[in-house]
């Protein structure tokens, strides 16, 4: 048995998993945040208990010490040399990476000439790469990413149609994201198939962030994400796809840069844009209310959802198997329910209510014995994927 530790990082938290391998056992989790204020707040989940303290983390590096000296404190392991390999989730490997990357001087320098298409993600995830390699300097490393499993792509399915130069000369294409979640589903959905070889499975990953990939024997065909992660469905804050002459309209009518109008549209859109609050929580709270704008956001998404699990059951050529997962797939009954009841007619499913119920931030099928596709909740799982990665490169293939 090793001990492998996965890093999810952003451009102010640090989150952490320990696993025990091959088993997968959970030794210890938790997360740093508020990393560059004043005011941290540092969690640790081990043996059961749960340790909330407030320490200040002026940057990265100060946050991996923190996390890695509280490993020792507490017991967790005796010594560094305990912790065999690191996983590192990274945002946006490009057209360069297809599977997961040995850390090396090339892979961090293909992830720094990437960070333009995701800067607030690749920069962040960066600077924790090199604050672990700090910490633990003999610890191999390797980078997990969110687009590798969208590598198998046709080119008319990521390819836009703009001048052909600009998509040769500066990788303009669509890359997709959640990339290492969508193939867990994939694996995780295989067990409610009875045939597991050839298998058409949409999988909808749906949190603050969202986005719904085409599954065939395996391999992603097509995803909602595009370039960046503003592309795909509605979400949180992002616009999801739209008419793109409503960019330059909005830089006309406001008078604001077109950066501006970037971040508006990436931060201040979505829920918050249509509602007022990025929270679906919020939304939810919304039409209890009544509130005509909370139910209208909440039609908004859900026609969304809707349109592009139709377009992937074309693209499929039918579906065996529809996933929801994430923050609102895995959590909110009420609206995987609106979501089939929209394309219930036309594709021939149905969900039971009781189950559909039941199954609130836990695993199982929902769908009915008369269903045409089966429709399961599975809870995401991206860092045991980084964890099995890290595993089977730095360990068992070394």
């Amino acid at each position: 048995m090793v001990k492998i530790m996965t890093i999810n990082s952003g451009s102010s938290s640090l989150k952490f998993k320990l696993y025990e391998m091959p088993s997968e056992k959970v030794i210890c989790s938790g997360n740093c945040e508020r990393i560059g204020l004043a005011d941290g707040i540092f969690t640790i989940k081990y043996n059961r208990e749960k340790e909330v303290t407030t320490p200040t983390f002026p940057n990265h590096d100060v946050a991996a010490k923190t996390v890695v000296n509280a490993f020792i404190e507490k017991g967790i392991i005796k010594d560094f040399e305990e912790i065999k390999a690191i996983g590192h989730r990274i945002v946006q490997g490009g057209k360069y990476f297809s599977s997961s990357a040995l850390f090396n001087k090339d892979t961090e320098d293909k992830i720094a000439s990437l960070i333009p298409l995701a800067p607030l993600h690749n920069a962040a995830h960066l600077t924790c790469y090199r604050a672990f390699k700090e910490v633990l300097p003999h610890c191999p490393a390797i980078a997990v990413f969110d687009t590798a499993f969208h590598q198998t792509m046709e080119p008319e399915d990521y390819l836009f149609p703009i001048p052909y130069e600009l998509t040769t000369k500066y990788d303009i294409r669509r890359y997709g994201a959640h990339g290492t979640s969508h193939k867990y589903l994939s694996i995780e959905g295989l067990k409610y198939l009875d045939n597991k070889e050839h298998s058409k499975i949409i999988s909808c990953h749906i949190g603050s962030g969202a986005s719904i990939t085409a599954i065939k024997d395996g391999k992603c065909v097509a995803t909602s994400m595009g370039l960046t992660p503003l592309g795909g469905i509605m979400m949180g804050t992002r616009t999801g796809d739209m008419d793109p002459s409503v960019f330059n309209y909005v830089v006309k009518v406001t008078g604001k840069s077109a950066e501006e109008v970037y971040q508006m549209f990436n931060k201040q859109s979505g829920f918050a844009g249509v509602y007022g609050k990025s929270d679906s929580r919020d939304v939810e709270a919304g039409i209890k209310n009544n509130e005509e704008r909370a139910i209208l956001c909440d039609k908004l998404f859900v026609r969304r959802i809707a349109d592009f699990i139709g377009q992937y059951y074309v693209r499929l050529g039918g579906c065996d198997l529809i996933v929801f997962s994430a923050g609102i797939g895995e959590n909110d009954p009420r609206t995987r329910r609106n979501v089939i009841n929209q394309i219930k007619d036309a594709l021939h499913v149905e969900i039971d209510d009781e189950l559909n119920y039941s199954c609130r931030g836990k695993e199982g099928l929902i769908s009915t014995k008369d269903s045409k596709i089966k429709v399961a909740v599975i809870p995401t799982d991206e860092e045991v994927m980084i964890a099995r990665d890290a595993y089977n490169m730095c360990i068992k293939g070394a």
